[in-house]
């Protein structure tokens, strides 16, 4: 009998451990940084095909970018058959250019990654909201941007 009281005991303790962690998790806003709410991340392909005007070019990418519920932006994007130069997140809707919100560090000859602590704005989230930002990477063949892929939320 005492080994039964012992093992419901412990298992009541874990089951209050974990409940305890998910709760401080929440508070903390830990949920999206381990994936268990908020923005999941997707891939997403980068082509010349969706520059403006649009650029004939072997290149591609894929995206990793993803902002989360409280505005944070995180990710990377990697790159394929081109040497870039820079590669940004730009304010613009589908087939219209516009400015650099978020210039992405070079981690590597083929990834770009969005600098830590990155956080949007209310009106940049707005705009994140209606489909109105990008990710480029320009390169010198192209300076203007070789690949590029619209963020969806």
């Amino acid at each position: 009998m005492n080994n039964l009281k012992n093992s419901a005991f412990k298992n009541s303790a874990r089951l209050i451990a974990v409940a305890s962690l998910a709760i401080l998790m929440t508070g903390c806003g830990m949920m999206e940084k381990v994936g268990l709410g908020g923005s999941k991340p997707t891939t997403t392909t980068l082509s010349g095909a969706n520059e403006v005007p649009a650029v004939t070019t072997k290149a591609s990418g894929k995206s990793t970018i993803t902002v989360a519920d409280d505005r944070t932006v995180s990710g990377s994007v990697i790159i394929d058959d081109m040497v870039a130069t820079a590669a940004h997140i730009h304010r613009g809707a589908s087939g219209q250019n516009g400015p650099v919100m978020i210039p992405l560090s070079k981690t590597s000859d083929k990834v770009f990654s969005v600098p830590a602590n990155t956080r949007l704005t209310d009106a940049q989230y707005a705009d994140y909201k209606a489909g109105n930002l990008y990710v480029n990477v320009h390169s010198t063949a192209h300076p203007a941007g070789e690949i590029r892929v619209q963020l969806k939320p």
